[in-house]
């Protein structure tokens, strides 16, 4: 049996890519969450006008993967420390985000940003929001997958130390 976990941390694309490569990782899915608008599209999100950030739904295992390992996983593929931008991406669409499904992710979540902010693996303090999971609605079909289907895409993120 899978558990869930929504996290946003930039375009989606480079952070699904690394997610898919995780033992315990049972299905990915990219799309926007945590806005005002119902049903929004790429081309609206992309403006930072809806609200919703880039985020990617992850179906996990907890036999192979706890949800705290995944966060430390989540704060190592991108920057936590800078607000609404990965690297080239600017936007509110682009911040980092943990959005919990239940209160042990709640929980998790906290324990685990306290924990990477205890480790100063980051010179600035962590911007990462932590906040109710909301709807989360798909992206669009060339968005599923992008990295598998342009190997030469663009990729903002890679796993730090």
């Amino acid at each position: 049996m899978s558990e869930r976990a929504l996290l946003a941390a930039g375009c989606f694309w480079g952070v699904e890519e690394i997610l898919r490569q995780i033992p315990g990782i049972v299905k990915t899915e990219v799309g926007y969450c945590g806005g005002h608008t119902s049903n929004p599209t790429y081309p609206e999100v992309k403006t930072g006008s809806t609200g919703h950030a880039e985020a990617v739904e992850i179906h996990f295992d907890p036999l192979l993967l706890s949800y705290e390992d995944l966060l430390r996983l989540f704060f190592k593929l991108h920057d936590p420390t800078t607000l609404n931008r990965q690297q080239n991406d600017v936007g509110s669409q682009y911040r980092s985000a943990i959005f919990f499904v239940n209160e042990a992710q709640k929980v998790s979540a906290e324990k685990i940003k306290e924990e990477v902010e205890a480790s100063k693996k980051w010179p600035c303090s962590l911007v990462t929001e932590i906040t109710a999971a909301p709807v989360f609605y798909s992206a669009e079909e060339y968005h599923q997958d992008y990295l598998q289907k342009n190997p030469d895409g663009y990729n903002c993120h890679f796993l730090r130390d």
